[in-house]
């Protein structure tokens, strides 16, 4: 079965938003470091976030090709059985 990847994405960015809360509130470090240490986890966010968001993107971008390439056959086909029909037609008169 296959999940939803918003729903995942939204999960992982409420877990991540509680986890940065938690830590800020036990840091035993102090502040310039807690603050050194938050902006390279934001950083490691930004960038699981970027590459996340350009496999959906990338997936998208496939799918609707796909779609389009089965919408593309639907037509064809649709015009064989059309012309099939005409010729039936033309050969019953």
């Amino acid at each position: 079965m296959e999940r939803d990847s918003s729903n995942v994405f939204l999960w992982f960015f409420g877990g991540a938003v509680l986890g940065a809360a938690v830590a800020l509130l036990l840091a035993p470090e102090s502040g310039e470091r807690t603050r050194h240490r938050l902006a390279r986890q934001a950083e490691r966010g930004k960038k699981n976030f970027l590459e996340s968001s350009q496999d959906l993107f990338e997936r998208g971008r496939e799918l609707y090709e796909r779609g389009r390439e089965i919408a593309e056959d639907a037509a064809a086909m649709f015009e064989r059985g059309r012309k099939i029909a005409e010729k039936t037609i033309e050969d019953r008169i």
